[in-house]
């Protein structure tokens, strides 16, 4: 296969950003493509040609695969990469590139096909021996047969999308009195969500965490394992921090649950880059969930422990190159902590919040990573993911990590917006992160919009009285202005003053 030298990403934002630095790194001249919306983001900026694909509404843009490959042609493009979200699990535009004559940085359109739907997937792997969550191996319709597979399972049980995720077309159901309303709100939210209404049942987990390992494979048979990631601080099923390696993985877990990712990725021939993702119950077995076909969000973590490079590794697969390494070379080198910075509101049911940044200043410091696509003064779109960056720290442990995150996540000037920078400071201070005994209920569990609130010593009231006795004298012009401030006693808390 022919070397990569024009690279077209079919992404915006943070994720175009990070795959066009290490394609330029490789001498790969790279192409942007862009909605209305998105016509000054950086990334737009950093390629070396930029193509508007029209409207902002993505159904209108980024989702367009044929306008996309219409691109490629007329700049004489090599390979696409799709980054994650929009097309990067799309089997159908993965083929349409592939017939185009182009190359797909990613797995071939029948594993994504197999891995696309949860319930082929768990039919695949089957045969590894990989554990199963007890459920339905087939789409479930009928209520009164679904009733009586779910007495034989036990309540509560879950009833999942087969299609998709992110939390959508998932109900829990704790008794048979509300099964049936239950399963008509998933296949309907389903439908709405992915055009296919297929649900299925799975044993609910009650205090699950939510587990993932990141393989790489060559077109050679070559499959590794770059051991896991914790994903357990969700909000609406959907991550906000995390972790490599994970607090409570042992070594002898970590081959198991690597070699049993190695299996899912053998049971749909996959190449590239991707992600087994596993739910661990409390007495810390682990269950098979799903496969994502692509990169992830949270790829920087793995990066940061085991020094590679995963989109050079996507790309050189990509080119038809066999891995340049084996499993035994792999190694953890100290401890990666990722949150995600979403123009959220923490305080509000973490609802978006959408604006302008009046300011944005990056962390910066050894061990300190940051992938965003914005700049200050740019507003969040609506009409997207209200992602706005990704931090990232490393340290020689967990604990040198944590900290440095702290103090990044001080070191972040942001406003005009709400964020979950604060929401994120709380839950790596909280016990329970520290100690490593969470699970995918921490937000349910432990966290409060009161919490975010800011609190203060009597000394420190005592003081803030004082301040504001002072600055009442000055305006009313009843004491001299040079007139001295009483001092403070720690820099911690100044900030909430400022």
């Amino acid at each position: 296969m022919p070397k990569i030298k024009k690279l077209l990403v079919a992404n915006r934002g943070e994720i175009a950003l990070r795959i066009m630095r290490t394609a330029r790194e490789m001498g790969i001249a790279t192409v942007a493509v862009f909605s209305e919306a998105d016509r000054l983001s950086p990334h737009v900026k950093f390629a070396d040609e930029a193509v508007c694909l029209g409207p902002a509404p993505s159904k209108e843009s980024y989702l367009v695969g044929s306008k996309i490959v219409n691109v490629c042609k007329r700049l004489d493009v090599d390979a696409i990469h799709p980054g994650y979200g929009f097309l990067s699990e799309n089997a159908e535009f993965a083929k349409l590139v592939k017939d185009s004559g182009l190359i797909f940085v990613g797995p071939s359109p029948k594993s994504i096909e197999i891995m696309g739907s949860k319930l082929t997937a768990k039919q695949a792997v089957a045969r590894y021996n990989i554990p199963l969550v007890p459920g339905t191996e087939q789409a479930i319709s009928d209520i009164s047969t679904a009733k009586k597979r779910a007495e034989e399972i036990g309540y509560p049980i879950l009833i999942k999308a087969s299609a998709g995720g992110g939390g959508k077309g998932m109900r829990i159901v704790e008794s048979e009195v509300e099964f049936e309303e239950q399963m008509q709100r998933a296949v309907s939210e389903a439908q709405s969500a992915f055009g296919d209404g297929a649900v299925f049942i799975e044993k609910y987990i009650t205090s699950p965490r939510h587990i993932e390992i990141q393989v790489l494979g060559d077109q050679h048979g070559s499959i590794v394992y770059l051991f896991e990631r914790e994903c357990s601080i969700q909000r609406r099923h959907q991550k906000v921090i995390e972790e490599a390696p994970s607090a409570v993985v042992s070594p002898e877990m970590r081959k198991a649950m690597g070699e049993a990712a190695v299996g899912v990725a053998k049971a749909c021939d996959y190449y590239g880059a991707g992600t087994v993702e596993f739910i661990v119950d409390e007495n810390l077995d682990f269950y098979f969930l799903e496969m994502n076909t692509r990169l992830q969000v949270e790829h920087p973590v793995t990066e940061m422990i085991t020094g590679k490079d995963l989109v050079r590794e996507q790309i050189l697969i990509a080119e038809g190159k066999p891995l340049s390494f084996a499993q035994e070379d792999l190694k953890i080198n100290g401890h990666a902590v990722e949150i995600r910075v979403y123009a959220e509101d923490p305080k509000n049911n973490f609802l978006p919040d959408i604006g302008k940044l009046v300011t944005y200043r990056r962390p910066q410091g050894p061990g300190i990573r940051v992938d965003d696509g914005f700049e200050e003064g740019m507003q969040i779109p609506i009409f997207y993911d209200p992602m706005i960056a990704k931090l990232i720290t490393h340290g020689e442990s967990r604990q040198d990590a944590i900290e440095r995150m702290i103090r990044a996540i001080d070191d972040y000037r942001i406003t005009g917006i709400q964020t979950t920078l604060e929401f994120c400071r709380f839950a790596l201070q909280h016990e329970a992160f520290v100690s490593g005994d969470f699970n995918t209920k921490f937000v349910q569990l432990y966290f409060t919009p009161e919490m975010l609130e800011p609190t203060f010593t009597t000394e420190e009231e005592e003081l803030l009285a004082a301040l504001a006795v002072v600055f009442f004298e000055k305006e009313e012009n009843r004491i001299n202005p040079s007139h001295p401030l009483p001092s403070l006693p720690s820099t911690k808390w100044k900030h909430r003053l400022i």
